[in-house]
């Protein structure tokens, strides 16, 4: 799906944040626990600089706009998702299977709701294709 320029910032960085969710998984289903710490602190240390400045471009921008018009139904899951994803990056301090697993599955299934959701209706209402 060819995105908006407004938009394609955003669905640029989830490639790397599909990338990150499988790690967590993988290493959630091997149970080793080298694995789940190594997986641990490289998505802590990603989640600073990346997870947290990819979710306040949204918050500052999309999210608002489509708040504005309506949407929020769309918002306020989004940014219920956006606190647990959060959460879950606090409890990387003291990591388990469980923790990544979840952090694993949420991101992924995130990431699938912004692009085939969020993002098609943003792109519709507030980007539309002139005729």
């Amino acid at each position: 799906m060819k995105r908006h320029a407004a938009l394609l910032q955003h669905s640029r960085e989830h490639h790397h944040s599909l990338k990150l969710a499988r790690l967590a998984s993988f290493a959630a289903d091997s149970g080793s626990p080298e694995a789940i710490a190594q997986a641990a602190a490289t998505i802590l240390e990603e989640c600073p600089e990346t997870i947290e400045a990819h979710f306040r471009g949204e918050e500052e921008g999309i999210l608002q706009q489509m708040e504005a018009i309506g949407q929020h139904e769309l918002v306020a899951r989004t940014l219920a998702e956006h606190a647990r994803l959060r959460e879950l990056c606090q409890h990387m301090r003291q990591p388990d299977a469980a923790t990544l697993a979840e952090f694993g599955n949420l991101l992924r299934d995130h990431v699938r709701f912004e692009e085939r959701e969020l993002f098609e209706v943003a792109q519709d209402l507030l980007y539309p294709v002139s005729a």
